[in-house]
This record gives C-alpha cells, structure tokens and sequence, in this order.
C-alpha cells in the first residue's frame, strides 16, 4: 500500500497515483493465497497436483491405498506449465485402470467431494465438457464436473437421479470463465448438496438417494468423456475427490490454500507414522520376539540390554547404546545382525529381514508398542484377518426379538446347532459355520416367526399402502423393508426380486398379509440378515466402513442385536461420519439394558461360565453337588460382575478384589457363609480372607477339575488373566496328574515338577500361579487340609510376563489385590473385551492401535463403558483393512 506521508512530489504525482489506483480497483484482481494455509487433506480418495510436471503419466498423491494414477493419451495436446497442465486439444486423461477405490469409499459414506482448481479456455465449451468425470459412456457415469458455457455443471448418479446422473446441478454464477478458478461440488449424507465458486456458496439443494448404485468398473477421467466425444480445453492446477462432504470452513480453507497446495504437511506426517507404527508391529516386533527376546528381555537381560520395551532397548546395554535411529550403520544391533553374531542360536535372519531390520533403524527406529508382547506374535495364522460373521444363536434371537418382536428363543435354542468355542469365544467369526442343519433350521424358524408377527402391524410402520402391485410406492415399500432387516440399504436388484414376491402372491389373488408375509419369510432366510455382511474395499489400505456398516458394528458390541430407529436414521442420514454424534450415539446406546446383557455375555465367555450347567464331578468326592449349585455358581458371577461393572461403575480390574459376592442359600452353604436367604443374595466378604474376587468364586475355581489341577489353574492364570504364552507339552510326555497322598500336597507335586529338569522349564511359568488357590477344591470349597490331612498353604508368589520383578503373597485377599493392581491384567481385559468385540482373534495388525485403546480407556477412568466406547471410536471400528492389491 502506498503512503501518501512519504510522496513529496507535490499534486501531479499524487494526481498520477490517484489515477493509477483508480484503474486498478477496476481490474479483477487475482485470489490473494496464503502458503500457510495447509489443505484439508481427511477423506482423500484421490488427489492430483500438476506443477512442473512431464511425460504421460499423472501420479494419485492421496496416499489413500492403491493410487489411481492418470494416463494422457495424446502428450501432444497437452503442454506442461510452471503450476499446470494446459490441454490445448482434444485428448483425454484417464486412470490407469477402474477407479474402484473412489467408488467402494463413496458407497460406504454416501458422500462426496469433487474440488478442482482450474482455468477454462473460453466460455462457448458444451454438452457439457467433461471436466473431471467417472463414467463408462456419454450416458453412464457415476459423477461429472463439467463446464457448459459459463456455467459449471454437475451430473451425480443416485437411486434417484438416472443413470446419466440427471437432473443435473448447475453454478449459479457463472463463473465458468477463462480465468483461474477453485471450484468444488459437496454432497454430504443427507444428500444435500452445495457447489462453491472461488470459495463462495452459489448453489444449496438436495439430491436424495443413495451412492449405492454406483458402478464399479469405470474410469477416472479428465478433459473429455470415455467416448473422447465431451472434450474440454483449459488448464489444470488441481483436482481431489474426497469421500466426503467437505463443510464451509473447509472450502474455504483450501481456497485460502491456493492451487499450489499439497497433501496437509501434517497428514503426510500423520500418514507417513501410521505405517512406520504398522511396520514395527508387523514386522519388526516379530522379529525381535522370535529372535532376540529369549536372551533380552526384562527378565533374562544378557548384557543388561532389554529389547522387549522401548526405553530400555533405546538406552542400551553395558555396552551402551545399540540402536542410533537414522543410522544402522552405527548401530550395534546391525553391526551384529549383519555379522551373523545375532542371534547367536538357532538360524539368524534372512536377507530380507536383515533389510527390513537396517530399514527400520536407517528410518528412525519407530517404536509403536511399549512392550513387544510374545503373546502378540503367538497367534495363529489368519489372526487380525477380517471374516464374514454369522449371528450367533444368541444374536439371531435377539436379531429377531429387535427387528420383528418376536421371541424365538426356546425354538432357535432347541433347532440350531451350539455355537461352539474358538480362541476362548463363541462368537469367533471364523469358527461361525453354516451346515445344512442350519440352513433347515433357518427355514423353519423363518416360518414360524412370521406365524408369531402381526404382518399388517408390521407393514404399517413403513408404508400406509396395501398394494402388491410392483408400482414405486410397492418398491419403496420393500426398500424400507429391506432396509429395517438387511440393517442396510437394497440394491435395485434386490428391491425387484423381493417386490417379485409380492407380484407373484397378487397373480395367484393372494392377500396384502400373504404377499408381505411370504416376503418377510425370504428376507429372515437372507444371507444378509444371518450374517453381518459388508462390502470389501478395493485398492488396499485402510478404509472408513458405510455409515450403515458401522452403525451395525456398534449395534452388535453394544447390543449383540441389530441397530434400532435411532441408529439406522444417524446412518442413513451420514450423521456417523461426525465424531461427536458417533460418540453421543455410543452413550446412549450404553445407558440402554441391551449393553449390560451383552457384557454379560462377554464375562460368562471368556471364563466358559456354559460349561457349569452340564458339569458332572466325581459323586463319590463330591457327593453334595447338584447341578442346581452350578447354575447358582454361573448366576453369582454374573450378577457380580454386573454390580462391580454397571451398578458401581468401577474399573474393570476390580473384578479381582471386590469383597463381597452374591449367593443362593445352598452356595452360601458350599461356601462356608451364613445363609441369608431365598434367592441370590449379597454377601459382604470384607472380613474372609479366602474369599473375594473372581478368581476365589466357584465358576472359575472348578476349572481345575475335581482334583483342583494347578496345572489348569495355573494355565488359566497365565493365558487368561496375563496373557502368558507356553508351548505344548513334547510328544511322548506323561501328562496324567500326579495325585496328591500322605505327607504330599498337590502344591508338592508341583513343586517337584518344578525341580525336574525336563518340566520344570515351563512349569515354572505357571504352576506357582495357582499356589494361592491350593486351599480350595476342586468345587471351591475351602479348606485347611485336603483329604489326607495335609497341611494346605496359600502363600506364593506373582511373576508376571516380561517381568523381572517377583511379587510375594501370604494369602488368596493378597494375590487379589496383586492381579486387582497389575498392568498386565488391565491390559488383557483390554484385549479380551477388544477380541469379543470383533470376533476374530488379535494379532500384529491390531497391537498399536489396542494400545491406543487401552491408553484412551485408562485415561477415562478403566469402566468398562470406557473401554467400549474407546473400542468403538477406533480404526478397528470405525475402518477396515483391504489387502493391497497385486
């Protein structure tokens, strides 16, 4: 700006200035940029930048999967600018093969963003010319940006525009000028849509349907149509195409930005640590846990080098420090992996190991996981790998009780084959067949639940009509149908295959209540009603999940049922994608009784609670039992843990060491305490020392069996409660317990196992873990000496995975509080709770981002609400994984 105080030029100078000033507040002046205004960079599917560039090729800068890179097809109609590239004749720019990955995320959000900086070459272009388009032909595409005079225009395919995406959305400034202009195209959700011009609002309406019929297969394109018959002439500074709609604040801030700007620096950043976190977890932490921690852990630590925890393998050993991140040559770990000297047992690291290991520090030695976690890596094959997942019986009956309000459970129980165990849940997906015994019962049950509904009742709440006739009032009918069952949209050919079983019942003079009886039959026999199906992405990567997948993944954590009204409408309306709703979402479905039944079904998996109704000990030893005392033994834990977890909303780990219990007459009698009487009573255990917590109820003590094992107790300890790993015994070795005698407790035994040279190596891992529990038997009676008059003791000893330090106890209230105040037992809380959550096992994949869990969940407070609610909120939630494609 010019100073007037500083012109000593007298009047005609000023004249002159005045004069030039004038002119120039009469030319359009260009947008002022700032080079500190980073982009919005969330949601890229695809992104593409032109300054100086060369050759025929466009390269996809999202780093969102696989990229879609573009192709030129004549480099001769084209010239490569200082910031753009011109097209100066006809051509056409298209993707190296299908644009899948723009079209896979579009589906799951329902929601789009097409954003373009460029410079038209006049205002007489038509038809209109194709910008940016996805398409298969001039009368088939899923999107167009175009320019048809001086106007922009867009053409977007829903289940309610055709298939040419008409009727189309037209600028409404005409700005379609040759002159450098930001242009961006938003449809959120909801399906309303706003078009903004040099970073002001021209257009607001609404393009209802869904994305839904997007088609796969078709091509990226700019500059022309794929039929090379819409060309467009100009120049290209910038296109991105986001899987999302981008709000005011946003377009405004990437027109702040200017068409120079890139990837956001810091979602580079965020994107660039997020695989260097995955390669550590994936790759590296493996081969520091097969290779290097038998030697260097926190419990060997040869050479007072600890490579099982960040801060001590960064520090070093007595020899000092062994990692310098950036550097491997310097490093001492590479100097010794590459001589062969590590490790110095067993086969050393392959060369492409040894790569990935020098890759690794010359990259900055990213450390993503506290601890390396052998029982991470001691998974099987498959762990962290996404399954289709069926309902399991339980979640069928309350599938059904929620979405027809039919109660089926007597018959689902009685006609479908038991859900059985794997990986220490039921609801393991890969473990989730289908056999004809299911398909029969399947049919069955259909029949008889529709017997059971009040089909007008229930035709009612998605349509006034009673037509049969396949008109659109019919279709939209069968879609909202379709919609409440399916827990997610139709496709049209799904909406006319059922809409077919209305025309059939309305040609043979079927009734209304016949035609949608029979419908409502074939939809509970669906796939996609017995299983939870989602759409796999293409194109590798991590990928957010469809509003409508997502609300059905919170529903069956939550719920272990399908979502309600509530949940479907935030879905359909794209209210999920929102961080806030997601989360007000999650409360309240917390505050409904459908979570505390599904935590309860958590707890009585993961401590088997099942197997106490057809438990049949040894009658001569036990000759009081009834089954009756092992339905009582499951009711106390669960009614406990739903006091300590929802009535008193306390930390999980508590679990271990809350005193007080709850027991019917007869258990309270098994258990040596005062009947109270009728029913399951509370029982304050402040004053016993043998009793209080989990761990001393009967449910978990009859896992040893009639003989009280400590080898089973033991191990339950380990891998349930620790997450400790232990090998199978060698082949050939005598397993057969050794019982107890005269002058030789159970504890004895163990101990002499302990000192035998060929067992005592893994025993020593998990036998004295149980030591506290040696006075109780095998029914969880307690008791000071066992049958043959032996002294019992409860005194022993904690010693937790990847942990040096021995912690000792006098009695089972002091072990409680040890497990109650561990680290390692919240954090296995974390990963059981996490694992039932998804139904599949946890592996390398998931470690880092469990952690993450576990620390959000800790910081809340460690309820179980806090760790659901950090579970849900999470990438293994919110995203899936799709594997890169070849």
């Amino acid at each position: 700006m010019v100073n007037e105080h500083r012109i000593s030029k007298g009047f005609r100078l000023r004249a002159a200035l005045s004069f030039i000033g004038g002119v120039l507040l009469m030319l359009p002046l260009p947008p002022a940029f700032s080079a500190d205004t980073p982009r919005v960079s969330n949601g890229l599917a695809a992104f593409y930048t032109f300054e100086s560039g060369h050759g025929d090729t466009i390269k996809d800068r999202s780093g969102n999967g696989q990229p879609v890179d573009l192709k030129i097809e004549q480099s001769s109609a084209v010239a490569w600018k200082k910031s753009a590239l011109e097209v100066r004749s006809a051509t056409k720019i298209e993707s190296i093969g299908s644009a899948d990955k723009i079209v896979d995320q579009a589906k799951r959000s329902n929601a789009l963003t097409i954003e373009a900086w460029i410079k038209p070459n006049n205002t007489s272009q038509k038809g209109p010319a194709r910008i940016v388009s996805m398409s298969k032909d001039s009368v088939q595409r899923n999107f167009t940006l175009g320019q048809d005079g001086n106007r922009y225009q867009i053409r977007l395919r829903t289940t309610l525009t055709s298939d040419n995406g008409i009727p189309e959305t037209s600028g409404g400034s005409g700005n379609a000028e040759p002159k450098l202009t930001h242009v961006v195209f938003t449809r959120d959700g909801g399906g309303n849509v706003r078009v903004y011009e040099n970073g002001k609002q021209t257009v607001s309406k609404k393009v209802a349907g869904k994305l839904s019929n997007w088609e796969d297969g078709f091509l990226l394109i700019l500059a022309n149509e794929r039929s090379s018959e819409r060309p467009w002439l100009g120049e290209f500074y910038l296109v991105a195409i986001y899987s999302r709609a981008l709000d005011h604040a946003e377009v405004s801030q990437n027109f702040d930005a200017g068409p120079k700007a890139g990837v956001d620096p810091r979602e580079a950043e965020r994107l660039a640590m997020a695989k260097a976190e995955q390669t550590f977890a994936t790759k590296i932490a493996p081969l520091f846990a097969r290779h290097c921690l038998e030697c260097h852990d926190s419990a060997s630590k040869k050479g007072e080098l600890d490579l099982s925890r960040k801060v001590a393998a960064l520090a070093g050993g007595e020899s000092g420090s062994v990692i310098v991140p950036g550097n491997a040559e310097e490093s001492l770990l590479w100097e010794q992996i590459a001589s062969g000297d590590m490790p110095p047992q067993g086969p050393g690291l392959s060369t492409s190991d040894q790569m990935v290991m020098k890759g690794w520090i010359d990259g900055g030695a990213v450390w993503s996981i506290d601890m390396i976690d052998p029982a991470v890596y001691a998974s099987k094959p498959g762990a962290s790998d996404h399954w289709i997942q069926r309902l399991t019986v339980l979640e069928y009956i309350e599938t059904v009780r929620s979405a027809v309000g039919v109660n089926i459970s007597a018959e689902a129980t009685q006609m479908l084959p038991p859900d059985l165990r794997a990986d220490g849940f039921s609801n393991t997906a890969y473990n989730l067949n289908v056999d004809l015994k299911h398909v029969e019962a399947y049919s069955q049950l259909a029949e008889l639940i529709v017997q059971q509904m009040d089909i007008l009742k229930f035709a009612k709440r998605f349509s006034k009509s009673r037509s049969l006739n396949t008109d659109a009032t019919a279709r939209d009918f069968v879609a909202k149908v379709g919609e409440w069952l399916f827990r997610g949209p139709l496709d049209e050919r799904e909406v006319s295959n059922y809409s077919g079983v209305l025309t059939a019942v309305a040609s043979a003079g079927g009734s209304f209540e016949q035609g949608v009886g029979l419908m409502v039959e074939a939809m509970l026999q669906s796939p996609r009603f017995i299983y939870r199906i989602e759409k796999h992405p293409h194109g590798g990567g991590s990928h957010r999940v469809s509003d409508f997948e997502l609300a059905s993944r919170m529903s069956y954590i939550l719920w272990g049922g399908p979502p309600d009204a509530e949940l479907l409408k935030a879905a359909r309306e794209g209210q999920l994608t929102d961080e806030e709703r997601c989360r007000a979402e999650v409360e309240r479905m917390l505050n409904d009784r459908r979570a505390v039944e599904r935590s309860k079904q958590f707890a009585s998996d993961w401590l088997n609670l099942d197997r106490l109704t057809n438990m049949q000990p040894n009658q001569k030893r036990y000759p009081g039992w009834k089954p009756e005392l092992g339905r009582d033994m499951r009711d106390e834990t669960l009614a406990y843990f739903e006091e300590v977890v929802w009535k008193q909303g306390r930390p999980l780990n508590e679990l271990f060491d809350a005193q007080f219990t709850f027991a019917t007459p007869q258990l309270a009698k098994h258990y040596g305490l005062e009947p109270k009487g009728d029913g399951l009573r509370r029982y304050d255990l402040s004053n016993e020392a043998a009793r209080g917590g989990l761990l001393t109820q009967g449910s978990v003590l009859t896992i040893g069996g009639d003989d009280a094992s400590m080898v089973t107790r033991g191990l339950f300890v380990m891998r349930d409660l620790l997450r400790g790993v232990i090998g199978a015994p060698p082949p050939g070795v005598d397993t057969t317990p050794v019982p107890p005698k005269p002058g030789m407790t159970h504890r004895d035994v163990a101990e002499d196992r302990i000192r035998n040279e060929s067992c005592g190596g893994c025993h020593i891992k998990f036998d004295p873990l149980a030591f506290g529990l040696e006075q109780f038997d095998g029914l969880g009676g307690f008791h000071r000496k066992d049958e043959f008059g032996n002294a019992l003791r409860s005194d022993g000893q904690l010693v937790i995975p990847g942990e040096a330090k021995v912690q000792k106890y006098k009695t089972p209230a002091e072990l409680m509080k040890l497990l109650s105040g561990s680290d390692r037992v919240r954090e296995t809380l974390t990963w059981k709770v996490t694992q039932f959550a998804l139904g599949r096992p946890l592996g390398a994949r998931d470690a880092t981002e469990v952690q993450r869990i576990h620390q959000t969940a800790t910081n809340a407070g460690g309820r179980y609400a806090d760790l659901i609610t950090a579970i849900v909120m999470s990438d293994l939630v919110q995203e899936t994984r799709s594997e890169e494609a070849p």
